[in-house]
């Protein structure tokens, strides 16, 4: 009897060990958070932040919830159809490890074992923009009703500048539904707040933002130099969606711009259209799919390469798809079996596609005016019509294209912008930050000499060196032992061999025990 009881002892003893050691906390998901989810729930943005523990904790139910539903993470398209680049997407395995995790209570366990936290910033584009453009001061007039408000800036640019980037950033993420952007080249278009104002149809569509939408940034180097022209005098104008309810707070929303240098030679300009549908009637409690098309009649007029896609619609939309066809082929652009309003945006192939003057492009929207469609905003459902306003309804899908050149097609979208050296976003540049040190660099951009300050929280082996953007190391600053504390290095802009370097931008890599630290800096002529 003895002998059984220590047998199951041992036994038990053993389980627990191995039960200790399999479970999985915080630790073995914070990857997974950090990868696909904080992108777009962190301090900056109007979503729950989900950085740490505590604050994955306190949301765990809601998570488990839009797993579950698919709410979350917010990708829309179909990706069996077409893949983009940036897709808000998660496996399988990284689902259940998640809901697992909070199944069985969500357990702490070490959280100094989890990874780095990734460091955001407001802005996701660094450095300085070539132009910066703010709203004034806004209260929002949405009190019962949606208010769609149109901003006029002028640019005051005395010549035609080329965009590399953009990006918009929301001054009350927690107010501000999405933005359009668009060119006004006349320069006479004028601010208005009435409540009932929409983008014109003569303006230049730029972009357009969304909680969790990424900037837009073109390919910048060979094979693929890519651009917008903004003429000289012309106005940028923001149109703000600020919901119902939202009356009475503040926003000063504002979009920073990249350009090219003048001179920059090799650039392909971006052109747009759009497929709209401007005859939409959507009887009460039915179903209706409505199409369009480009051209109306005929096929394409000149053949192009697409760079994005924006497809567009309201409350009422339940599917869309776009694709480009022939008598013999059919090119797939893109699927979304479940429109959400509430998340849209301007997708990038992630290789520009082809479309050959004997196609034409087709858009199918399919709109759910009953009861039984939750997002109805109309209950009793209504007869619904085209309209800006988003109780009434739109098909209009926008398509961002370059002139096609011979091999257009095998240009890779998204690996020229994920080695995007001059546009790097902060996310990107943070995430690889040692765990035992804060640094900063000053003054950035600089003229003659650069100081970059770093805080150890225990004596380390230490490497500061400074590397241009063909990643190749230009100075060593420093490689030896430090003990705890602040330090100081100082870069004058010169090579090992004490040679003035050329202006530009370069980064500083900070080594700790071998663990990498990276930021950027910009020399100045």
């Amino acid at each position: 009897m003895k002998y059984l009881k220590s047998i199951i002892v041992t036994f038990l003893v053993f389980f627990c060990v191995v039960s200790s050691i399999a479970q999985t906390t915080y630790k073995d998901v914070a990857p997974i958070f950090y990868s696909h989810c904080t992108s777009c729930h962190n301090q900056y943005t109007h979503g729950a932040s989900l950085l740490n523990y505590s604050q994955v904790n306190a949301n765990s139910s809601t998570i488990r919830a839009y797993l579950n539903s698919g709410y979350m993470p917010p990708w829309h398209p179909d990706t069996n159809y077409t893949r983009f680049i940036n897709e808000h997407t998660i496996t399988q395995a990284e689902k259940t490890s998640i809901l697992n995790w909070i199944a069985s209570g969500a357990p702490k366990g070490d959280t100094t074992l989890a990874p780095t936290i990734p460091v955001y910033s407001k802005y996701k584009l660094i450095g300085t923009p070539g132009l910066e453009l703010k709203i004034p001061t806004f209260v929002s007039n949405a009190s019962t009703k949606d208010s769609h408000v149109s901003f006029a800036l002028p640019t005051r640019l005395t010549q035609d500048m080329t965009i590399r980037a953009f990006e918009i950033v929301a001054g009350n993420p927690s107010i501000v539904h999405h933005v359009v952007v668009s060119i006004d080249t006349t320069g006479t278009q004028t601010t208005d707040t009435s409540g009932v104002c929409f983008p014109s149809p003569n303006n230049i569509v730029l972009g357009g933002y969304a909680p969790g939408a990424n900037p837009c940034v073109y390919p910048g180097k060979m094979p693929l130099k890519m651009g917008l022209r903004l003429k000289a005098g012309s106005k940028i104008i923001l149109n703000i969606h600020y919901p119902a309810g939202t009356a009475g707070q503040i926003d000063s929303t504002k979009i920073r711009i990249y350009f090219y240098p003048i001179g920059t030679t090799g650039i392909r300009y971006a052109r747009r259209f759009v497929i709209s549908n401007t005859s939409l009637t959507i009887p009460a409690n039915t179903i209706t799919a409505y199409t369009a098309q480009y051209p109306a009649s005929g096929s394409t007029p000149n053949e192009m390469s697409i760079f994005s896609i924006f497809p567009h619609s309201h409350h009422l939309c339940k599917s869309i798809l776009s694709y480009a066809c022939s008598t013999t082929d059919t090119i797939p652009l893109i699927r979304i079996n479940k429109w959400d309003f509430d998340f849209q945006g301007y997708y990038t192939f992630k290789k520009l596609v082809r479309v050959p003057t004997s196609h034409k492009l087709y858009a199918k929207h399919i709109y759910d005016n009953t009861s039984q469609n939750s997002d109805n905003p109309n209950n009793p459902p209504i007869n619904v019509y085209f309209g800006e306003n988003s109780t009434n309804e739109m098909l209009s899908d926008s398509y961002e294209y370059l002139e096609y050149n011979e091999r257009d097609e095998f240009i890779n979208i998204d690996s020229l912008l994920s080695a995007d050296s001059l546009l790097v976003t902060s996310v990107k540049q943070n995430m690889f930050l040692a765990k035992n040190i804060d640094n900063y660099a000053y003054p950035n951009p600089f003229e003659h000499t650069i100081n970059i300050e770093y805080t150890l929280d225990k004596a380390s082996k230490i490497s500061v060196n400074i590397y241009n953007i063909s990643g190749i190391c230009v100075k060593t600053l420093y490689a030896d032992y430090e003990n705890e504390g602040t330090h100081e290095k100082v870069w004058d802009g010169k090579n090992n061999e004490g040679q003035k370097l050329n202006a530009g931008n370069y980064f500083y890599m900070i080594r700790v025990d071998g663990k990498p630290c990276i930021g950027k800096i910009t020399l100045l002529p």
